[in-house]
């Protein structure tokens, strides 16, 4: 499946942004791109900028990573769920909350990356063995719907999100 195969009815509007971010791949491409770009990319930042946030109250590049981590976990447990169960209803996430907690600013960027590498690894397993009508099937998270294959996207395109921020306000 493409992102181009996935009705909007299969996720809030919102999301949009994030979908349109991903190329044309099928799921399993588009994750296993990500998964060779993105340590690469956060490599790349240079030490000095590890801890910079570009205004008060937001995140370091640290963060920014570990909140990819966490919404890659986030995303992929609501697909796992939906796929196997009819009409689940999650709850949303508080990712400021996630973030304050998550303690990212005092680990290494090996540590960060090593987790990223194992959760990434976890999620192409996790998509890998969908079948299309699991791709297809939808659930409420946060009071909205949203299929198998958008969650699956919506990662793709959120981390793609976070490196262009951090490009433009960043570096």
């Amino acid at each position: 499946m493409k992102p181009t195969e996935i009705n909007p009815s299969e996720y809030n509007s919102y999301y949009q942004k994030y979908i349109d971010l991903v190329d044309d791949v099928s799921l399993s491409e588009a994750l296993e791109m990500g998964f060779h770009d993105t340590p690469s990319f956060f490599k790349n930042i240079p030490q000095a900028k590890w801890h910079y946030r570009y205004a008060e109250n937001k995140w370091t590049p640290k963060d920014i990573l570990q909140h990819i981590i966490d919404t890659e976990r986030v995303f992929s447990y609501r697909a796992l769920y939906f796929s196997r169960a009819d009409n689940a209803n999650l709850k949303g996430f508080d990712e400021n909350i996630f973030a304050q907690n998550a303690n990212a600013n005092n680990k290494s960027i090996d540590v960060l990356l090593s987790e990223y590498s194992a959760v990434r690894n976890a999620s192409i397993h996790l998509f890998k063995n969908f079948d299309d009508t699991q791709l297809k099937r939808t659930g409420i998270a946060n009071d909205s719907i949203m299929s198998v294959a958008a969650a699956g996207f919506i990662i793709c395109g959120h981390e793609i999100h976070h490196q262009n921020i951090i490009n433009e306000r960043y570096l």
